[in-house]
């Protein structure tokens, strides 16, 4: 007998479904249900009628011109109604015959701006005489805290909306610029490659990490990374050769398949593709099939902040990549903490042993590079062998010896 206009539901439900239960047990009614107020309709948000299921259902709704809510907040009817055949209004509206309704107890939900969102109410097919001002107290209590539930339920979504909002501006109007950090061998000491690092316009700054997590919160992680690839990876056009790039993506990224569209035409030779660490990967399986044709293509793989945590590992064994980045993370005094060099020797071993190389990211100090030369380290970058900069810069580097620091 009801529409069926389904929305999803949120975790501010369920302190919501428990009130409902408690206040109609509490009065000994048959329904309850919030709803809220919609292009001139009323929707069930949530429902606590059990044995009823059938006769009203979350996403059910009903013109407003047809039920009680309009009359209560205009004041036509009271908020509380023992006997619906007792008011000459109440029992006119067809919805009284229909259902039916026999005892009505319905109190306005108002939003903190004054708005009236719903109405948080109680029915029985028959009539309740033992219903009373202290009853309706107890509503209000309960619309009271349906209300803040969903205060901040909307405040929330306002809040996603207007993340989602500036990622998309910034997409559409790339507002992200590149640097381009140098990568060396050690031994000799010579620019061999670089990592494209990407960098936010929009104020106030908030660095990558947070603007792809926030990406990857509202359902846009993917194409903001993908938007951010298909511009940075054509910087490999302009550097020359042999020189590599080398770029990140999450595995979310990967097993969406769209990399090899956007890497085509490209030297892929002379492209790295870097693993972020931090992302757990569910079924590796798909993301090796994903990777494949990249790796065919000549695209070499790097598993990013290795030591950073317990993914890492899991990545190098399930990969197999050809590069290993040493976190700067256990780079930092890796001179002097014995737990810190351990661990890199470890790594180091597992590379020789693997036929992949080894890439520290983050040296600072002479005393890093010297303690990662003595273990056997191939590659480095980090602030002490040269800072980011642009591709102009970046071209000028390639094949040249530079000097530390």
């Amino acid at each position: 007998m009801f529409d069926g206009l389904m929305k999803p539901a949120s975790a501010g439900h369920s302190t919501i479904q428990r009130g409902l239960e408690a206040v109609r047990r509490h009065l000994g009614m048959e329904v309850a249900y919030v709803s809220r107020f919609e292009g001139g309709r009323t929707v069930f948000r949530e429902v606590d009628a059990p044995g009823l299921e059938g006769l009203i259902r979350p996403g059910d709704s009903r013109p407003l011109h047809e039920v009680y809510c309009p009359h209560i907040l205009a004041g036509r009817l009271p908020e509380l109604i023992p006997d619906t055949g007792a008011l000459p209004l109440a029992a006119s509206l067809p919805i009284t015959r229909a259902v039916p309704i026999g005892a009505h107890v319905s109190v306005p939900i108002q939003l903190p701006d004054g708005r009236a969102y719903g109405m948080f109410c109680c029915l029985s097919p028959h009539p309740n005489p033992s219903l009373n001002a202290r009853d309706l107290q107890v509503m209000r209590v309960f619309a009271e805290v349906a209300a803040h539930e969903i205060a901040r339920e909307m405040a929330e979504e306002e809040a996603s909306e207007a993340r989602l909002a500036e990622l998309e501006a910034v997409m559409e109007g790339r507002l992200f610029t590149f640097r381009f950090q140098p990568i060396l061998t050690l031994q000799p000491f010579q620019v061999v490659g670089f990592e494209a690092l990407c960098r936010f316009g929009p104020e106030p700054y908030r660095t990558p990490d947070l603007w792809f997590a926030a990406a990857h919160a509202a359902g846009r992680g993917v194409e903001l990374e993908l938007a951010v690839l298909r511009r940075a990876v054509q910087a490999v056009r302009r550097l020359k050769a042999p020189a590599f790039l080398s770029f990140n993506a999450s595995p979310a990224t990967i097993l969406s398949r769209r990399l090899t569209a956007l890497l085509a035409g490209l030297p892929t030779e002379r492209l790295v593709l870097e693993v972020t660490e931090h992302s757990q990967v569910a079924d590796y399986e798909a993301l090796r099939a994903a990777l494949a044709p990249l790796r065919s293509a000549g695209v070499k793989l790097a598993i990013d902040d290795a030591g950073a945590g317990y993914s890492s590992l899991q990545h190098i064994l399930q990969l197999q990549p050809d590069i290993i980045k040493l976190d700067m993370g256990l780079v930092r005094d890796v001179d002097r903490d014995p737990a810190k060099r351990a661990l890199a020797a470890a790594l180091c071993f597992f590379a020789r042993e693997t036929d992949c190389q080894i890439v520290a990211e983050g040296i600072e100090t002479e005393a890093e590079f010297a303690a990662l030369e003595a273990l056997g380290v191939s590659r480095g970058q980090g602030y002490l062998l040269g800072r980011p900069g642009d591709l102009a810069a970046a071209q000028e580097m390639v094949g040249a010896a530079a000097p530390m620091g």
